[in-house]
């Protein structure tokens, strides 16, 4: 049975003394959700040390927000995934529609960061998602299993075990529209087909496929029970503990 997983992606918020403070809280809290949900939480790459210290023994995994697509050398203020994973990292989350939208990141940068994350141990939070203009277009489908083809497709079933897949629908964030938990669930089905096309029914139906699009304690219950939506990938709500926790107790 795949793993259902609540995951907190904090993004350039909090000072690192608010950051411990936060991580302290969910771990305080953690022993509230059941042993079958997984718990990470992704935090500016200035606070993985302290956090790692503060999860360190707990239920609670961390991950990064993102991760370098180079192994290491002159690649002034980037972040490598072997640093990462010697910083105490269990995850990256990489090909967030931020990264993608405001840095320019492409798949095949995603194909070598995805490369680097695994070979160093880390386990992957892959994104993927379809702005409002590619929705309104009809092309949602289209966008979604290209962005799946062109960086997952060269990976093999084991390596399938270790990336968890986050469906953004990019049009829905910030913009005051909503996806409704029918289009959550029609796309995560739609990347489970096309997983199972590749890497056959069994690979798809153990990979973890996580809802990244504004979801918070009002309307998580709804789309967590959804066949094909494993969790959740949680932005704003996860700055606030009690939020957080909240939204793992939704299964």
């Amino acid at each position: 049975m795949r793993k259902k997983i609540v995951a907190g992606n904090w993004k350039m918020n909090t000072t690192v003394p608010e950051g411990v403070a936060l991580a302290e809280a969910v771990v305080e809290k953690s022993a509230q959700v059941p042993e079958g949900v997984g718990l990470v939480i992704a935090t500016p790459f200035t606070h993985l040390v302290p956090v790692a210290g503060v999860v360190k023994g707990t239920r609670v995994q961390l991950s990064a927000e993102n991760c370098a697509d180079k192994e290491k050398g002159a690649y002034t203020g980037e972040v490598s995934a072997a640093m990462l994973a010697s910083a105490g990292c269990e995850y990256t989350i990489l090909g967030h529609s931020e990264r993608r939208q405001y840095y320019g990141e492409t798949d095949a940068i995603l194909v070598e960061k995805v490369k680097l994350a695994l070979a160093n141990g880390l386990d992957v939070i892959y994104c993927v998602g379809e702005n409002l203009d590619q929705r309104e277009a009809g092309k949602h489908f289209e966008v979604v299993t290209a962005q799946i083809e062109n960086v997952l497709f060269g990976l093999t079933a084991e390596e399938m075990a270790k990336i968890v897949v986050a469906y953004e629908p990019v049009w829905a964030i910030g913009t005051g529209k909503t996806a409704t938990a029918e289009q959550a669930q029609e796309i995560h089905a739609c990347i489970r087909k096309v997983l199972a096309g590749k890497f056959g029914a069994q690979v798809a139906d153990d990979t973890t496929i996580l809802y990244g699009g504004s979801c918070k304690p009002s309307n998580a219950k709804e789309l967590f029970a959804c066949p094909d939506i494993d969790g959740g990938l949680i932005g704003g709500a996860a700055l606030k503990a009690d939020d957080f926790i909240q939204i793992a107790l939704s299964f």
